[in-house]
This record gives C-alpha cells, structure tokens and sequence, in this order.
C-alpha cells in the first residue's frame, strides 16, 4: 500500500476516531531449558530467563508507538505450558505461577500466560498437578493466565477432563467471589488450541515454536464499522464483503508493521499477525455494531450467524493478503463483556447463550466473557464446555469457553471487572441437568474428518 498523503491522513483518522491499535505486541518464551527435578531451581531459572529475554518489551513497544503514533495498548509474554514442567518437578504448582507473576510485574506487562495444560487425549501427572492448583493460582496471582486443552479434531474430546474442568472453573470463580470471581476470567479452556495465539487469556508459547518470538494481535472494529456505515443501506452484500476485505488489509499492514519493528530491535525472530477483531467496552469498538451496521436491528436476532460468518471470512481474506505471516485465532472475536453491542444485546435479551453457541460455528474462538448465574452446577458448566469443544472438533477450529459463575448472583444481575474485560449482564443458563452425560467420563471419539492422512 503506497504511503499517499490520503492514506497517512486515513490511518491518523482510524486511530484519533475510530479506536484503530495494537491490541498486544506479545514475546513467547520457551521454558523447555528451565525443567529441573527440583521446582524451586526450575522456578529460579524461569524467572532469570523471561526477566532476561524480555527486559526492553515493554521499553520497545513504548518507543515504537510514540514514534508511529500508533496505540499498542498492550506488552503480554506468552511461556510453554507449565505443565510439561510440573511433570519434571513435581510439587506445588502455585509457586511456578508466583513466579510468572513476579517475574511480569517486574517487567511491566499487562498479563503473562502459559499456565496451562494439554489434555485432549489424556493427562499426564504434571497435567493433573497443574490443572487441580490453577484455582489457587488465579487467586493468588494478579497478572497470570491459565487454558487447558480438552480436545481437538484428530483426538477427540477428553470428557474426563471436561468434567474436572467445570468444578475448576466454579472453584475459580468462588475463590475470587470478593474480587468481581476476576479468577474465572483469567481461565480458558479451548479445543484445537493453537501454538501462536498473542491475545489472553489463552496464549502459550507452543512446544513447535522458537525459543523466543514476537506475535502480534491487532484490532479495529470501530474502523470497519464506520467503512459498512459509509457504505450505506444501498451497498449490496458482495459490495460490504468487498469493504471489510479491504479495512482489514489496512488494519493487518500495521500490525505488521509494528512487529518487524518490534522483531528488529529486539532480535527476535518475528512470528505472526493474528488480525481478529477485537472489541472493548469503548463506544463504537463493537462487533456487535458492526453486525449491526449491516443490517441488523440488534445482534442476536435472526441473520446475525450469517452477518458474522461474512464479516469473519472477509477479514481473514484482507489480511491474508497483507501479511504472509498471519496466524493465531485471526477473525472476529465476541466476548459478551467486552463488547458494548453485545452487552447491550444480551441486556435487552436478544443475545442468548444458545445463540452465541450458534455464532461461535463461524467466528474465532466460543463462548468468551460469558456471565452466569452464580447457582450453575459444575456439570451445566462442563456440559457447556462440551459443547463448544464439539463445535471446534467437527469444523476444525478453534473453539474455547471462558465462562464466569458470578457467586451470589443470579440471571438479570451484573458483574463489573473494569478496563478490556469491562462488564457484563448474568446471562440465564437452562437448568436442565446433564449431570449422567458429564459423568459418564471417557473420551468422545475423534471424527471422521480426522482421518485426512
């Protein structure tokens, strides 16, 4: 894209108007070199290597946005799931956590994630250990982020794991019932989970990836809605398909810009542009309004599954015509509490919990920020996680669940968190139990689809 006087004064409007930024310029770290039979060396040898490798992250990312003038909102470090290193240890896995999250304060990043597991076809001792000690860890931690991997499309889902992971996420929220159950927030639990993804709070630094690497993700949902309202009412879809591809080429060249950047004055190999559209509570940095702008009355009503599968595939096309290095999650995400249409639509009871299970078929991710009641039974829970973990298996995708039980509320009630993760309505759950169904335990075959080789 020529750097016109046109389009320098377009990216100055996108930015001061349109709350156009980088979401996260995130450094992955390998901590394969730190495992040690004693986990109080293996911790000191983690703190001394993110503490090392990322000591200008933050510095850097300072500089390149006052330089560019483009808002990096925020400096993340994504590490190797600790689990593989717990497998080594042993112990209490708490301490590697207090140590992700002293070695991320001392640095000055927004949130370090890594504590995590894969256990989509079964759990390993470390994986156990991990995933029974990230209640605690949330709780006693500020800055870290969890995910476990309960399934993907060549192994199946590992409904043993699904169901420990509904008492999980209850023991998260009520361990941080006085603090807004900020713990649940904090924890993703995904199927077909990817290696680069640079956006919490599901990132790891995959065991396939470098021993360090800078992953970008980039925003803008107020810039293409503002392209689809220019557009007007008279644009046909083609025309508003065509609109988004083009907005998100401009978003994605930015992004790719920060990161070469980011790479080179770092020296560390730069690694990929996840282009997803991610929305804050801010006024016109909505998906939902995009949808909206489209043509619906309000997200969650009939032809939204449809709008949202048009807008996902149109940015995907856009970027990946502006960066060969896309990867992560890449295309629209939907998280109730983070997004001012989506709110807006679930107070008005537009937007439902079966409905946004529908639009996460075509979108990045799942059931992202969702609230509900506080009185939801561990096995609703994992119910709903199985869901979502089928929707990813089937179509294979990446799907994940962050749901927050709000303790001591119930459906109609809000939960407030502040900042990105914003605020949100409880969302009402159906009260149906599928308690058989969750304890049944075993595996849910992998699919016919699996079978690609």
């Amino acid at each position: 894209m020529p750097r016109t006087s046109e389009n320098i004064l377009e990216t100055i409007r996108m930015i001061d108007e349109e709350c156009l930024d980088i979401r996260t310029v995130t450094m992955g770290i390998s901590l394969m070199d730190c495992a040690d039979a004693d986990i109080d060396a293996s911790c000191e040898k983690i703190y001394r290597k993110i503490t090392s490798k990322a000591k200008d992250l933050v510095r850097v990312t300072g500089d390149i946005s006052r330089e560019y003038g483009i808002p990096i909102v925020n400096s993340r470090i994504s590490v190797t799931p600790v689990s593989l290193l717990a497998s080594v240890s042993g112990g209490d896995c708490v301490k590697y956590a207090k140590t992700l999250d002293r070695a991320g304060k001392e640095l000055g990043v927004n949130f370090i994630g890594g504590y995590s597991a894969l256990v989509q076809k079964g759990m390993t001792e470390g994986d156990r250990l991990l995933i029974e000690s990230i209640p605690e860890a949330l709780a006693s931690t500020d800055i870290v982020c969890s995910s476990v991997n309960i399934g993907s499309t060549k192994a199946g889902i590992n409904m043993d794991a699904v169901k420990t992971m509904g008492r999980i996420v209850r023991e998260c929220s009520e361990k941080t019932k006085d603090n807004n159950c900020f713990g649940a927030a904090k924890l993703v639990v995904f199927c077909n989970a990817v290696e680069d993804n640079p956006f919490m709070a599901g990132a790891f630094h995959g065991i396939s990836e470098p021993d360090c690497v800078i992953n970008v993700g980039v925003s803008g949902p107020g810039v293409v809605r503002n392209a689809v309202r220019e557009a007007g009412h008279g644009a046909s879809m083609n025309d508003i398909a065509e609109i988004i591809k083009k907005t998100a080429f401009k978003v994605t060249r930015m992004g790719q810009l920060v990161g070469r950047e980011a790479s080179r004055r770092l020296n560390v190999p730069f690694g990929i542009v996840d282009l997803s559209l991610a929305p804050t509570p801010a006024v016109g940095d909505s998906v939902a309004q995009i949808l909206e702008e489209i043509g619906l009355e309000q997200c969650g009503g009939p032809g939204t599954t449809a709008c949202l599968a048009m807008l996902n595939d149109a940015v995907k096309k856009g970027g990946i015509m502006a960066s060969s290095s896309v990867g992560g999650l890449s295309g629209a995400f939907i998280p109730v509490s983070e997004d001012a249409g989506m709110i807006a639509a679930a107070e008005a009871g537009t937007l439902t919990i079966e409905k946004l299970e529908a639009m996460t078929a075509v979108c990045s991710v799942g059931l992202d920020m969702i609230i509900v009641p506080g009185d939801t039974s561990a096995e609703t829970l994992s119910a709903i996680i199985a869901d979502e973990a089928a929707i990813g298996m089937i179509n294979s995708k990446t799907t994940a669940c962050r749901l927050i039980p709000a303790i001591g509320k119930e459906a109609g009630d809000h939960l407030v968190f502040g900042g990105l993760l914003g605020e949100g309505p409880v969302m009402p759950v159906k009260t149906v139990s599928p308690a058989v169904m969750i304890n049944r335990g075993g595996r849910i075959p992998s699919p016919i689809q699996s079978l690609k080789n």
